[in-house]
């Protein structure tokens, strides 16, 4: 079986697991896990911000920014395909009490002139423009990466009306290897980011949240509030710091397999269109079949994937998908 619904579903490579197994742990709630502390340092070093928070999922460190950057009744700023907007079950609204202002981007990416024209007037009628989330890679976007330029920009409309500024970087490293970018400049860039250890990095679970020293111990709260207190997760967090030295340039690997595939759809009679392909993921147009009965052929094959529309289906390669599951993969798909 070749798994490409998602970078969620590797197990832990076995030097991984030998980290997690020596792990030194204590109470994570009572600061005293030396090994959930050492990754938030790391972290926060490594993006050159104040402090670190651990947390069990992407979902819940964006959730949590959220509500450090936001009161009931303030508006979100974000592209109508974000995460934190399409998967997140309404967390917004059931953990913020905030509305959101959806705006149209280009594969998940939202430019400055469209925040600007999207902050709502000092108006006692309207919410109070508070936050712009930006998601780096856009998972519905098809991995799609910022510019680094377009991000700055951004940046300074938020500066110019207050408002916060948090990136879900639930695929960031797959961005900064793509583009060949530091974890330093978005730290500098940003409010407060969320990045994920449980997608691309191959770790089982968790996630990390940046910001200031103020905003971590705040966000601490609210991870208490929404039972988000670990215990003895050093042996999660043992996965993050293994991950950090050993799987963040194989990402390379990952960004070549996809290129290698979306070569070989493109090829294929069942195929219209392919978003452009930059890192882990690849999201194609179904011709002639919906993506619902193709999914199905393919499974049929041997190769689960999903549906992400009535007319698109995602791939997405990651660290247990070998170069010989590629080439059985890419033999698959053009007999069918």
């Amino acid at each position: 079986m070749i798994d490409l619904r998602s970078d969620t579903v590797t197990r832990p490579t076995p030097g991984m697991l030998q980290a997690m197994m020596a792990a030194k742990t204590g109470d994570d709630v009572f600061g005293e896990d030396s090994t959930v502390n050492d990754l938030e340092t790391r972290c926060a070093a490594l993006f050159d911000m104040e402090a670190a928070l651990f947390c069990s999922s992407g979902t819940q460190t964006n959730q949590i920014a959220i509500k450090c950057h936001t009161q009931p009744g303030d508006e979100v700023i974000c592209d109508a395909d974000a995460h934190v907007y399409q998967y997140e079950a309404g967390g917004i609204a059931f953990n913020s009490g905030a509305s959101v202002r959806l705006l149209p981007g280009n594969r998940g990416r939202i430019t400055a002139a469209q925040v600007a024209a999207a902050i709502n007037p000092d108006d006692v009628h309207k919410s109070a423009s508070k936050l712009v989330c930006i998601e780096n890679t856009s998972n519905r976007g098809g991995g799609s990466c910022y510019d680094f330029e377009a991000l700055q920009q951004i940046q300074q409309v938020c500066k110019e009306h207050q408002l916060g500024f948090h990136l879900d970087g639930a695929r960031l490293f797959n961005a900064l290897v793509a583009r060949k970018e530091t974890p330093e400049q978005y730290g500098r860039l940003f409010d407060s980011i969320s990045v994920c250890f449980s997608k691309g990095l191959g770790c089982p679970v968790g996630s990390v949240l940046l910001g200031s020293k103020t905003f971590i111990a705040r966000a601490r709260r609210f991870r208490k509030v929404l039972g988000g207190g670990m215990r003895q997760a050093g042996f999660l967090a043992a996965a993050g710091l293994y991950a950090l030295e050993h799987h963040v340039l194989r990402l390379e690997t990952d960004h070549a397999h996809a290129a290698v595939v979306a070569g070989a759809l493109r090829d294929c009679h069942f195929v219209e269109n392919i978003l452009p392909v930059e890192t882990n993921i690849i999201i194609f147009e179904t011709k002639g079949i919906t993506a619902a009965n193709l999914v199905a052929r393919l499974g049929e094959n041997g190769i689960r994937c999903n549906a992400v529309a009535p007319d698109r289906v995602r791939f997405v390669l990651h660290l247990d998908i070998t170069e010989t599951m590629v080439h059985q993969l890419t033999n698959n798909i053009r007999s069918l």
